[in-house]
C-alpha cells in the first residue's frame, strides 16, 4: 500500500503561482495531478510518465502548470503559474501501478490517491 501526502497549497492573487508537491511512501510509477471544485466534477490536470521523460496536460493548464517528478526523493510536484480564479479547487496526487506512456490515462486507473490540498484563487 502506497501512501501519497499533497502540499503546498494555499490562497493566491490572480496572476500569481503555486507549488504542489506529493510525496510517496513506495514506488510508483505513472502520478498524476487532479482537482475537484465545489459542485463540480473531478478533473485532469496533469500527469508524468516514471521516468518523467513523458508528460500530459488539460487544456485548461497548458503553458501555465508545470509537473515534473523527483524520482531520488520519490515526490512529484506541480508547479502552477498565471493562476486564474477558476484554478480554484482541491488538489488531488495519485499514483498508477504501471507506467503508461504517454500517461494519458483516465482516472479509474490510478490505483493510490492522496488526501488533497486546497487551493483558492482570489480574483
Amino acid at each position: 500500500q502506497v501512501q501519497l501526502v499533497e502540499s503546498g497549497g494555499g490562497l493566491v492573487q490572480a496572476g500569481g503561482s503555486l507549488r504542489l508537491s506529493c510525496g510517496a511512501s513506495g514506488r510508483t510509477f505513472t502520478m498524476g495531478w487532479f482537482r475537484q471544485a465545489p459542485g463540480k466534477e473531478r478533473e485532469f490536470v496533469a500527469a508524468i510518465s516514471w521516468s518523467g521523460g513523458s508528460t500530459s496536460y488539460a487544456d485548461s493548464v497548458k503553458g501555465r502548470f508545470a509537473i515534473s517528478r523527483d524520482a531520488a526523493k520519490n515526490m512529484v510536484n506541480l508547479r502552477m503559474n498565471s493562476l486564474k480564479p477558476e484554478d480554484t479547487a482541491v488538489y488531488y496526487c495519485a499514483a498508477a501501478s504501471v507506467d503508461y506512456r504517454p500517461p494519458t490515462i483516465p482516472a479509474d486507473l490510478y490505483t493510490y490517491w492522496g488526501q488533497g490540498t486546497q487551493v483558492t484563487v482570489s480574483s
